[in-house]
């Protein structure tokens, strides 16, 4: 019988991870400087104590091309869209990459791909 009070207590003493930042969607496109970035996510955020902080462009290796801090949480606003304008992408780039942050666990391991659209 003891022992099962312990797993109980141990259990009820384990910490609950929130799950990452979803990327649902995202688009880019061309502007007058540079492109615009616009990216939709969700996440189950409780508050101040855990919400989706920032996301941020990257290329094909991981490195950082433009981040965009999300100043607040989005609890009655699911899923949630915020774009970055006047990105600058290197010359000749054909894809980015978006990876999103919560205030709990950090970077997600899950990027989204765009592609670029041609400009003429």
């Amino acid at each position: 019988m003891m022992r099962f009070l312990w797993i109980g207590l141990l259990c009820a003493a384990t910490p609950v991870f929130a799950d990452d930042a979803q990327i649902v969607g995202a688009t880019v496109t061309p502007a007058d400087v540079g492109w615009t970035v616009s990216v939709t996510i969700a996440h189950e955020e409780t508050g101040w104590d855990d919400y989706a902080d920032e996301w941020r462009i990257e290329n094909w290796v991981g490195d950082t091309l433009g981040t965009r801090v999300l100043q607040h949480p989005h609890v009655n606003e699911q899923p949630f869209t915020r774009s970055l304008k006047e990105v600058t992408l290197p010359q000749g780039t054909e894809a980015i990459w978006i990876r999103a942050r919560t205030s709990v666990d950090g970077w997600g391991d899950e990027r989204f791909e765009l592609t670029l659209p041609v400009v003429e």
